[in-house]
């Protein structure tokens, strides 16, 4: 029987689970090895996931799986998204549970990051549901080497989407990623942009895929010029070790140049960051600030949008999915501020 979750479609027939290792035939169907396992859940504010253009200020519960369908040379994550299932440490928690634990802790939406979630896709869609029902976005980060029929099942599930574009040769794809053709990443952010709302995340490794920062820009702006796009200074890990720090001045000149195109374009992974901040494109206030204290993601500091998601200088519209999320002090719960 043929997988048809993403786009490496793996005959699991005769026991065998495939290039991801997460699913197996049983009878006539597909089956996850390990359904509602997971690896990570915590309680992170969402711009550190990252997400800047989605619930600004909301606090996200983060849950992750192990797995993948990629093998990233430089993955950060490695140790859950390539060890053998038995290798790590897991909770076993139902839909509800995670919602429920959601609630507890203030959160406002779920976000399926850490590993690549089409390798837990039917926990995921059965987390949507169940998410749905209890007033939480559900949002997620994926590689995007999905099938359409599975892009489809997430567009419709998921409130908000940060695809993985690691470069923009299948050269580099082949050789860094291990996948035989980028073609289906590109397909589908195009599709899921059409649909719900995409931001997008590149790591750029110095002299190895630098060079696909132009082509990355053009690509998005031919889809949509307001795609919020995450680029962060990659420090080497996995099977890349020896590999030297990127410079931040080398890779923040070629943004440029991209921003011409892009009015959203976002440079991190090093403590005190200053384009981790969003600029009204038609006056050029500074709208959201935040901080960057490593990581790939940032802190907001402050908002500076009407209930509208306006600019307060020019009333130019900000594209943001959802409204700013205010915590009170005591950090019980949220409100959704209307200016």
């Amino acid at each position: 029987m043929i997988c048809n979750y993403c786009e490496w479609r793996c005959d699991l027939g005769e026991g065998r689970p495939g290039v991801c290792q997460m699913y197996i035939q049983r009878g006539d169907r597909i089956e996850e090895r390990h359904p509602h396992h997971y690896t990570t859940y915590a309680a992170v504010h969402i711009e550190s996931v990252p997400f800047f253009h989605a619930y600004p200020g909301s606090r996200s519960l983060q849950i992750g799986s192990r797995g993948c369908n990629f093998d990233c040379h430089y993955c950060s994550n490695a140790y859950v998204a390539k060890s053998l299932p038995d290798e790590v440490y897991t909770f076993h928690l139902s839909p509800e549970r995670i919602v429920d634990v959601a609630r507890k802790t203030g959160c406002h939406n779920i976000v399926f990051a850490v590993n690549e979630p089409i390798v837990s896709f039917q926990s995921l869609m059965e987390l949507a549901d169940k998410a749905k029902a209890a007033g939480l976005p559900l949002g997620c980060m994926t590689n995007g080497y999905m099938t359409e029929e599975a892009a489809d099942a997430l567009a419709e599930s998921c409130a908000f989407v940060n695809v993985s574009l690691k470069g923009f040769s299948q050269e580099f794809y082949a050789r860094c990623t291990g996948i035989p053709d980028f073609e289906p990443v590109l397909r589908n952010i195009g599709k899921l942009t059409a649909k719900t709302h995409v931001e997008v995340t590149t790591p750029i490794i110095q002299d190895v895929n630098d060079q696909d920062i132009m082509p990355i820009a053009e690509f998005l702006a031919s889809v949509n010029a307001n795609i919020p796009w995450h680029v962060f200074r990659l420090l080497p890990e996995y099977k890349m070790k020896d590999e030297a720090y990127p410079s931040i001045e080398l890779i923040n000149d070629k943004l440029e140049e991209a921003r011409r195109l892009l009015p959203y374009i976002y440079f991190s992974n090093f403590v005190g960051s200053t384009w981790v901040s969003t600029y009204c494109p038609s006056c050029g206030e500074k709208v959201i600030e935040r901080l960057n204290l490593g990581g790939c993601g940032g802190k907001m500091i402050d908002f500076r949008l009407d209930g509208a998601n306006r600019c307060l200088n020019c009333q130019s519209q900000i594209p943001i999915q959802g409204r700013y999320v205010k915590w009170n002090s005591g950090d019980e719960g949220h409100e959704l501020c209307g200016a």
